[in-house]
Order: C-alpha cells, then structure tokens, then sequence
C-alpha cells in the first residue's frame, strides 16, 4: 500500500491499520516542491509505530540529496527497523524540485549512477574516498550491502539500473504495457549475469468508498499530475471498484510480479480496511 495525503500526521493511522491488516509494504512518495511529508522522516516515525510491514520510498528522488547523509539516513533506518526499509529510487523530472534543491535535472541519471557507486560501497563498509582520507560512514545497514533497492523509470536506460545497482524494478503502468517493461529488466538483469530474478513491484492507482472519497482522490491525483499535461488521462486510470482491484492484481501476478502496490490518493484512512477487504 502507497499513501498519497493531505495531513502526514493522519499517516500513523494507516499505518497501524495496514500493519494490522494483510499489507506487506507501506510505501510513500517524494517530492520537493509540494505538500507531500519527507518520506525519510515520515517512514522513520511509522516504522516505530509499526512491527510487521516493510517501509518504503515510493520513489525517493535521490538526485536532489547529499549522497554520504542519504547513504547514511538509509543504513540507519534499515538498521533500527530491523532490515524493514525498501528503498524505491527514481531521477525525479519535475523542474521546480531541482531548481528548489539546486541540481541540475540534466544531468539527474549520471548522478544518480554515480550515487548509487559510493553508496553501495559506504553500505559495504568501505571508505569513502581513500585518495582524500574520507573513512567508511556509517552504521552498517540490518541487510549486508544495504537496504533493498528498488529503481523506477520506464526508459531502458532508467531500467538497466536495476540490473547495475538495485535488486528489483518498481512500475507505475497498467498490465496492458507492464509487461513489456518487467521483460526489459529481466533482460538486463541476465545481461550483467546476476543471480536468481529481479524483484518486481507493480502499483496502481486506487480509491475505494463512498463517492466523495473517490472524487477527493481523483482531485488529489488530478492537481498532483496537472504538470504532466495528461492529468485526465491518469485520473481515468484509477481503480474504484473490488473488480478493479481483484482483476488488476491478478493481471500483474500473471505477468510475474511479486507485489503490487496500491498507491492510495484518498485521505480516508477507512480506505484501508476496504482494500484489506479486496485483497
């Protein structure tokens, strides 16, 4: 489950709930320029509340951030919440979160491979920088080599990261096109001759309720997407019913995927108990 919301302290109460419930995962997105908590802080605080579900940056836009803090921000909570933490990381294309940050959204996949080298190696305990003296920075992360890392994009060149850096592939499209990209990181992964499968989470849009639940969602997803143009066309792809869900989640499972994320943009914290009901 992926929570898009309005009042970050009202998180707790999904969080609770879905770690009463049959989630596995409580994932949630980042942005700069936007309401939305910082989902390192916010996952920090729902881990403590929560014994069971993974936490998970849904995606983290790793570029906009000091590579060593990040590195160390992400060992640290995957240490405290015993090896729980996911971390789903993505480029970012949004021109205002760059401006906000200072980086320059040109050059945001370059930065983001050269991140992903120094902190897997911070994560493997080695130094930082050896010619300039830096030592390793830690706390050595719960999982060996660090947090699980999942990557989104939907460009090969966002997708081959899974292979190169990360464990598994996080997709934000429908079953009708998903498929085609879960085949591109097997691909990849096969390519670099690494062992067993990629991970492969799918996520859909989702708002279950009485009616002004689901026109809050569709606002709320429609204001969020109006930068991209196709803001309609995204909000008409959200799921509203049981059989929405049921058959979305089974379509993905067909095509291989481990987990599927349902990425909530209702602030109805009841949602939950209804989706705990579907799946």
């Amino acid at each position: 489950m992926n929570v898009g919301i309005g009042d970050p302290a009202a998180l707790l109460t999904w969080a609770r709930r879905a770690d009463a419930g049959p989630f596995t995962t409580l994932g949630l997105l980042d942005r700069l320029v936007h309401d939305n908590p910082e989902p390192l802080v916010a996952l920090a605080v729902l881990a403590g509340a929560t014994s069971r579900v993974r936490v998970q940056t849904e995606v983290l836009l790793a570029p906009l951030r000091d590579t060593a803090l990040l590195a160390k921000q992400a060992a640290t909570l995957d240490r405290m919440t015993g090896g729980r933490l996911v971390l789903g990381l993505g480029v970012g294309g949004r021109d205002d979160d760059h401006r906000a940050s200072g980086t320059d959204r040109r050059t945001r996949g370059r930065r983001l491979d050269e991140q992903m080298a120094v902190m897997r190696r911070l994560w493997s305990g080695e130094a930082y920088d050896d010619a300039g003296g830096v030592g390793p920075i830690g706390p050595a992360p719960a999982r060996p080599g660090g947090p699980e890392v999942l990557f989104g994009g939907f460009q090969p060149a966002a997708i081959e990261r899974v292979a190169r850096w990360g464990d598994g592939f996080l997709a934000a499209a429908a079953p009708s096109w998903a498929g085609g990209l879960f085949d591109t990181a097997r691909r990849f992964w096969k390519e670099y001759d690494r062992a067993g499968e990629p991970r492969i989470v799918a996520q859909v849009n989702v708002a279950l309720g009485p009616e002004d639940v689901i026109d809050d969602a569709r606002s709320r997803m429609h204001a969020y997407y109006t930068f991209t143009g196709m803001a309609d066309r995204m909000v008409s792809g959200m799921l509203t019913t049981p059989t929405q869900i049921r058959e979305t989640i089974t379509a993905f499972t067909d095509l291989g995927a481990d987990e599927v994320m349902l990425y909530c943009y209702g602030i109805d914290p009841d949602q939950v108990d209804r989706l705990a009901d579907v799946v």
